[in-house]
């Protein structure tokens, strides 16, 4: 266990140093930092001077170790935007985004598992019919359209909740949430739902066809043959086998939508980090670019070392298998 830990942090490393040199090469290939930290009326010397103090005279390969060692310790420089640390920006709009996908894919698992099941165990039922429909029409929309759609509906229609921003937040020793708050909470439905809608009914496609498999297999069949209740069949042991796969696509998607909930932020003016990257994006800042590729990357990390120690906990063979 101690040697598969190891290999993955080993692992994650390398993934973190390539990352970084991608985002490193921002830096030297996309505009040029000087142009953006000075004006119309400072000389060649000055920019010369600026240059120098900077380090962009500096070789290839200690410029990217200063950017590793700053990196490491959060420090990605000046916005060229904000005039701003880029760590005081990152620490404003973490804590949104991470809000707003940790809601969202909250509500993709309790909605979308017991979904699956449901219509597994039950596969011509209308209500498992409606299910169905319903999943069609998460994969089938594009984000923006589902949000644009709810906005109309909930927000310009009927009137019952908020269109943009994120309501009043309550400020925790640094951190800063909207779940205390009755505006916070009625800001983060719509985002949040359109946000987990398309993880939904992933998830319950995916459960559903697993569970299928799954019920299918000798050893289900040998339990209902030795009298066990149907509910512990179902729940304990072919559902347990069942979130195998479950677990992989929950990590890869939980990811995802910390990655690219840049089109969901946009449409409801949610402030977190993809909102903050998108306008980086059109001024072309270098530093909260590069740092948000180089955050994403750690969580993308993360999350799958923990996904990867999770299968040894849910799934018994893995264990067998790397004991031999």
């Amino acid at each position: 266990m101690l040697t598969f830990i190891l290999h993955r942090l080993l692992q994650s490393v390398l993934v973190i140093l390539a990352v970084a040199l991608i985002a490193f090469s921002l830096f030297r290939y996309v505009g040029d930092p000087v142009n953006a930290m000075t004006g119309q009326d400072t000389t060649l010397q000055q920019r010369e001077e600026l240059r120098e103090r900077l380090g962009l005279n500096d070789p290839f390969l200690v410029q990217y170790g200063r950017f590793v060692a700053d990196a490491a310790q959060a420090e990605f420089g000046i916005s060229y935007r904000h005039r701003r640390p880029v760590r005081e920006l990152l620490a404003e709009r973490l804590p949104a985004t991470l809000e707003l996908s940790i809601v969202s894919m909250a509500l993709a698992l309790l909605l979308g598992i017991p979904m699956g099941v449901y219509t597994a165990l039950k596969p011509k039922g209308i209500l498992s019919r409606g299910f169905m429909s319903l999943s069609l029409v998460g994969v089938s929309l594009p984000t923006f359209l589902i949000g644009i759609l709810l906005i109309l509906l909930f927000g310009v229609v009927l009137r019952w909740l908020p269109t943009f921003g994120r309501g009043e937040v309550v400020h925790l020793s640094g951190w800063t949430t909207g779940l205390l708050t009755k505006s916070g909470l009625q800001s983060l439905i719509l985002p949040a739902f359109t946000l987990a809608l398309f993880q939904m009914t992933l998830i319950m496609r995916l459960v559903r066809s697993e569970m299928l498999e799954v019920l299918r297999t000798d050893f289900i069949k040998f339990c209902r043959a030795r009298g066990l209740p149907s509910r512990l069949v179902h729940f304990r042991h072919a559902l347990k086998n069942t979130l195998v796969p479950v677990i992989t696509i929950t990590g890869l998607q939980l990811g995802s939508i910390i990655a690219f909930a840049i089109i969901t932020e946009s449409v409801f003016q949610w402030p977190g980090m993809g909102l903050l990257f998108i306008q980086a994006i059109t001024t072309v800042d270098i530093p909260v670019m590069a740092a948000y590729l180089c955050m994403v990357a750690f969580f993308f990390v993360v999350i799958n070392l923990v996904v990867d120690l999770l299968y040894f906990a849910v799934d018994p063979r893995l264990r067998v298998r790397r004991a031999a």
